[in-house]
């Protein structure tokens, strides 16, 4: 059986498991060894599904081209964050600061962990690296303002004092950083495409862009890999909401620091992404790879943050968007670090060194604030 196949046989029997006995295993989770068993359970499913998403969207890129390859795996990855945190906040009922701790996680992840360990491997491999200065400029541009409004902002308005948002506020924001992105999506994949494509190598003999990457794509049209990037996400999908439930009793008998559940679900949803960024990297295509960490951060604050603010103003609940003071300066720093970074034309082995002590301190401030 192809392994295709058969992650999708995996996959829905799960869910056809956790549909019809998913009580009797969730109402076990007093017991560790069960509560074990039912998480390592559902995080190999939808780790395996996730790398699934990867290798269709993958496929989609290798036809499309650039930016609509990337653009894809990054919407469907934002997808499946959504469905996650949206689980937690619909079943806990009592998770005020998931989505801002999530957005954080995966900022301080993709814009400091992979990108620090994807310039260090760079660095060490090809010395020095191309990609277009406009594109990255223009991910900057539109990151900046969509973590900002939400993640600072708040913190300093005067209707609330506890890092929340009016409904009248929280409607009006979730608007406004729709239409931005949605402006951003439209010139990324018309007027300004060029700007997302890998520049031209230096080196005559350098292998094509796409070399070294066996997508195991014979060709064909394109509604076979778009109807298996459903059929990866759908389960990932129905299974979210199991998850949650185990993820919030771990955290509570642990006595786990909250922000542990964003850290975690962060890891889940953008671990394959950042893996295929690696690869990208690797192969000498820092171009993909900033289209996928920086194209991750815009999407994650463009799709996500309007999201948690519609349920939060659908169901009633308090959500907390505002940061601790603590993230406020880490959020500022890597935000200048990124601009700094991406100010040229090349990137060193420097800058990621730079990027990782952020992600590092990022960690430490987890478990001792």
């Amino acid at each position: 059986m192809p392994i295709v196949i058969l992650r999708l046989v995996v996959a829905w029997a799960s869910v056809a498991a956790f549909f019809v006995l998913g009580d009797a295993l969730l109402g076990g989770l007093d017991q560790w060894v069960v509560a074990l068993a039912v998480f390592a359970w559902l995080l190999a499913v939808i780790m395996w599904a996730a790398f699934g998403v990867v290798h269709e969207a993958e496929i989609l890129a290798h036809r499309l081209g650039e930016p609509y390859g990337t653009l894809i795996l990054t919407l469907a990855i934002v997808i499946i964050e959504v469905a996650l945190i949206s689980a937690v906040m619909l079943g806990a009922k009592g998770a005020p600061t998931l989505g801002r701790d999530t957005m954080f996680a995966v900022l301080m992840i993709v814009l400091n962990g992979v990108v620090g360990v994807g310039l260090l491997i760079g660095g060490m491999k090809h010395f020095s690296q191309r990609y277009s200065l406009k594109g990255a400029s223009s991910y900057l541009a539109i990151i900046i303002p969509l973590s900002v409004i939400p993640l600072i902002l708040p913190n300093f308005t005067t209707s609330t004092n506890d890092g929340t948002l009016t409904s009248f506020q929280a409607i009006s924001f979730s608007i406004f950083m729709i239409a931005l992105y949605g402006a951003f999506l439209l010139l990324q994949t018309g007027r300004h495409a060029e700007f997302y494509r890998e520049p031209p190598s230096d080196d005559p003999q350098a292998a094509p862009a796409e070399a070294g990457h066996d997508h195991g794509d014979a060709g064909g049209p394109l509604a076979k890999p778009v109807l298996f990037l459903l059929l990866n996400i759908l389960p990932i999908v129905l299974l979210a909401k199991s998850l949650a439930k185990v993820l919030d009793f771990g955290i509570a008998r642990l006595g786990a620091p909250p922000a542990l559940g964003g850290i975690l679900i962060a890891m889940v949803v953008f671990t394959p992404e950042c893996i295929t960024a690696l690869r990208a990297i690797t192969a000498n295509q820092l171009q993909r790879a900033i289209n996928l960490c920086l194209g991750a951060a815009a999407s994650t604050l463009g799709l996500t943050v309007p999201a948690v603010l519609a349920i939060g103003v659908l169901t009633g609940q308090n959500v907390v968007l505002g940061l601790s003071p603590t993230n406020m300066i880490l959020l500022a720093m890597t935000l200048v670090l990124s601009t700094l970074t991406f100010t040229g034309t090349r990137t060193t082995m420097l800058e990621g060194a730079v990027h990782l002590g952020v992600f590092f301190v990022f960690l430490v401030l987890v478990f001792s604030p």
